[in-house]
């Protein structure tokens, strides 16, 4: 009896702190918002008219549309939300277009459990999770289309006495749709316009309803300083800018960004992030490098989200191209 009593109370303690772990409604998705890949990042995520292979799947999917390689990549984040690892394959076609898988994790950090005695009896894993299935082709020469597909996890798991409890999880789907268009055909100046996580709800505890995920709207540019071709050799600099419309989560902000490329291997990178209601404007800095098949990329930011060690918070993406 003592036994059975002891499992019915030590349930109900791990309900509660899952419960406590994971964020609720619309709050708990705003995980969706946080920025993946360090290309992006380095460049004060402006990345909807750009094409930075498998991270281009996060910020508009029409990006991989015109990829001409098969690519294996990893994102890497460290910020005071948690520890990210987006994983992607990108496998493109000459006539079927471009499909890619990828998976989003976020560990937000895991919580030991502990009995009447100060005894570690379990640990709770709270982590959010996207699956997504992406596809873009070209329509035309200058015109690309895209879409994700996506299923969005908030996922409390549970190992040691309380495995026996189950995983508590929050599920929803919702699509990104994008395209991009470039001015004439190898101009230096593309477009492009991004909706994400359009359409999926969570159930909200504290409403008792299913409120929407925090949907955005992007539209931006990209452009090729193609002057300096006159005055520097083996070196290109591309500027970006967008505006951003979180809506409720956030409502609009403008963003910069600026890639210098040097032989097509070596890019210096810095961008700039707007304020919003949610979070203060925020500068970045970044640097890629490519050597064969394997292209390395690191960016850190300057306001805004912190790390959660109070240092500045750290992006690393790594790729190989095949």
């Amino acid at each position: 009896m003592r036994r059975l009593l002891s499992s019915v109370a030590f349930i109900g303690i791990v309900a509660g702190v899952a419960q406590a772990q994971t964020p609720t409604g619309s709050e708990g998705s705003l995980f969706l918002l946080l920025p993946t890949g360090a290309q992006a990042v380095g460049m004060g995520q402006v990345m909807v008219a750009g094409k930075p292979g498998s991270e281009g799947i996060w910020w508009n999917p029409a990006s991989i549309g015109g990829q001409a390689q098969k690519e294996l990549a990893i994102h890497h984040s460290k910020t005071v939300a948690g520890v990210g690892d987006a994983l992607s394959f990108v496998l493109p076609t000459h006539s079927l277009g471009t499909t890619a898988f990828s998976i989003n994790i976020l560990n937000i950090g895991e919580q030991q459990v502990t009995d009447e005695f100060g005894n570690v009896v379990g640990v709770i894993l709270p982590r959010d999770v996207v699956f997504a299935g992406s596809y873009a082709l070209a329509l035309t020469k200058r015109l690309l289309a895209g879409i994700n597909y996506k299923v969005i996890q908030l996922r409390v798991d549970c190992s040691g006495q309380c495995a026996s409890v189950g995983p508590e999880v929050e599920s929803s789907r919702a699509v990104d749709l994008g395209a991009q268009w470039d001015t004439e055909v190898g101009a230096p100046l593309t477009f492009g316009a991004a909706v994400r996580n359009l359409g999926g709800r969570l159930n909200s505890r504290e409403t008792n309803q299913r409120d929407p995920l925090p949907t955005q709207v992007e539209v931006g540019a990209l452009y090729r300083l193609k002057f300096l071709d006159h005055y520097v050799k083996d070196t290109e600099l591309r500027a970006a800018a967008s505006y951003i419309n979180s809506r409720a989560f956030g409502g609009k902000s403008v963003r910069l960004g600026t890639d210098v490329m040097y032989q097509g291997k070596v890019h210096l990178r810095a961008g700039y992030v707007g304020h919003d209601r949610r979070g203060d404007a925020s500068a970045s800095l970044g640097f890629g490098l490519q050597s064969g098949a394997f292209v390395f990329d690191i960016a850190r930011t300057f306001g805004g989200l912190p790390a959660d060690n109070g240092q500045t918070p750290v992006y690393v993406s790594l790729r190989y191209l095949f």
